[in-house]
């Protein structure tokens, strides 16, 4: 699976990588994204994300966000905090988060 592309946002930014390596669909994998989905568009600073996954596990989903406060404060999400403690009990073999300041960006779109 793999979102759209986000657009080019003005720099400096960040991101907050988190890759992982979990089995495929594995129950309630599906609603739980789609919750957090939801919430981290409500926290400041939030500019978008990209996600996608192999058929073999192996996941990548960049967020991107305006300050690390803003990261900070997915980071202590109440329902945010309660996902990944699940995850790391239930669902992921392994992950890694990599916060990153993107000090330029740009792309090419086919018309």
């Amino acid at each position: 699976m793999t979102q759209n592309l986000v657009g080019g946002f003005e720099p400096p930014y960040y991101t907050a990588v988190f890759t992982s390596i979990r089995p495929d669909d594995p129950e309630g994998y599906a609603e739980t994204g789609a919750r957090m989905q939801e919430l981290v568009q409500d926290v400041p600073g939030f500019l978008g994300y990209e996600s996608a996954r192999t058929p073999g596990g192996i996941g990548i989903t960049v967020a991107y966000f305006r300050d690390l406060d803003g990261i900070a404060a997915w980071r202590r999400h109440p329902e945010h905090m309660a996902a990944k403690e699940y995850g790391r009990e239930h669902w992921y073999e392994s992950y890694r988060v990599h916060i990153g300041k993107v000090e330029r960006t740009y792309g090419h779109d086919r018309d």
